[in-house]
């Protein structure tokens, strides 16, 4: 009979996270009143993820890090709260990843620098799968699109025209590096100038000119980080919600940024994360300007069946998603190890073991196939190969 083994994984307090969503889906009794952002599931070394044996052993209370047992896994799963705005950003491809390490390291520069870029030589494919409903802006919208967006914004501002004029032209001209540029090259005085008209803007003079969320949002970043060319990103990227259960892909180049929600999002085991906005953190417009992709891309919505399991389906040869839903019979699980899965809903039984909404636990690769039995919903991370 394979071993399955819990997990036992680290939580980061960034400061866009929620005081309560993780902890209270994770079933802890007390907590502060600190924002739980994100809990990290896998075993890179950012927050190595440590395991304790689900069956009958000797010492049943035996802790270690999970790479002791499954090796380093070529993703990370995480589950993840946003209740404030995150950064604006993108990350590279794997060619990116391995210039940009190795310069940074030629330079001197520690992995823990708060100007440093690239913190390994990986790519950062990843995909957003919602528990709640989750809102979030993602790929530049079509030139038409965003063309209509700013025109409608100089009809709200028309002493604006001067300054948003060369941003229309460039997307007239399909160019948005240069639209990205221009609008990043904008003078201090022209930023608190858009931010302060912004502010002074009823929203009832807004009804019919641009949408009431991109309104929302353009308003709402003004007023949490003034003078930041970012805060006109909901006129140029997408807005998505998704439902719980849909998920998107994002790939490396692909400019993002979630605005609120709670879920899992699995990637390759990277930490590299470029930024061009919506935060007090480094920001290195002309690295991340290297990197963008920037061709209109609309992530597309990737909705669930009802069977009992589903495959989250991207191009990514480190991971797959998967959802499976147990109603109350035994369910052999699809796929090999090594894998790692979280229940989100109910309760199953595995291996003469007992695992609860809130916890996690890993299935290693060689085993006899693993029997699942409950009422219960889970999502599995787990590498392409072995799906």
């Amino acid at each position: 009979m394979t071993k399955i083994y819990k997990l036992n994984n680290q939580i980061k307090n960034y400061e866009w996270g929620s005081s309560h969503l993780i902890p209270q889906f994770l079933g802890m009794e007390s907590y502060k009143k600190i924002p739980y952002a994100e809990m990290w599931m896998g075993t890179h070394s950012g927050a190595p993820s440590q395991i304790e044996s689900c069956l009958n052993e000797q010492n049943p209370n035996e802790k270690k890090y999970l790479n002791e047992l499954s090796g380093e896994l070529p993703f990370l799963f995480k589950l993840i709260a946003v209740e404030k705005q995150l950064s604006i950003q993108a990350h590279p491809n794997k060619e990116q990843a391995v210039e940009g390490y190795r310069q940074e390291e030629e330079a001197g520069l520690a992995l823990n620098a708060p100007r440093r870029n690239y913190k390994d030589a990986n790519h950062k494919p990843e995909i957003l799968c919602a528990i709640s409903p989750f809102t979030l802006m993602a790929g530049f919208r079509e030139h038409d699109q965003i063309k209509s967006s700013f025109e409608s914004f100089v009809l709200m501002f028309p002493q604006l025209k001067e300054i948003i004029a060369p941003l229309i032209k460039a997307v007239n001209t399909g160019l948005l590096a240069a639209f990205f540029r221009i609008l990043f090259n904008l003078s201090n005085l022209e930023r608190e100038y858009i931010n302060n008209l912004i502010l002074e803007k009823e929203d009832s003079e807004t009804r019919g000119i641009i949408s009431s969320e991109q309104w929302k949002l353009v308003k709402e970043f003004a007023s949490q980080y003034p003078g930041d060319p970012a805060i006109l990103s909901p006129l140029y990227l997408n807005l998505i919600t998704l439902k719980p259960g849909e998920a998107i892909y994002v790939p490396p180049g692909i400019l993002h940024s979630y605005s609120k929600g709670f879920g899992v999002e699995l990637m390759a085991a990277s930490d590299n994360v470029l930024r061009s906005g919506l935060t007090p953190k480094f920001i290195d417009i002309p690295q991340l300007m290297s990197i963008v992709n920037y061709d209109p891309y609309r992530p597309e919505i990737i909705t669930p069946d009802s069977s009992s399991w589903f495959c989250y389906q991207t191009p990514c040869r480190e991971f797959v998603l998967a959802l499976m839903r147990g109603s109350g019979g035994e369910n052999v699980f699809p796929a090999k190890g090594p894998v790692i899965c979280i229940v989100t809903e109910g309760e199953l039984a595995a291996g003469g073991a007992k695992i609860k909404k809130g916890e996690s636990f890993f299935i290693p690769a060689g085993g006899e196939p693993v029997v699942l039995k409950g009422n219960y919903s889970l999502f599995a991370a787990i590498t392409a190969v072995s799906n």
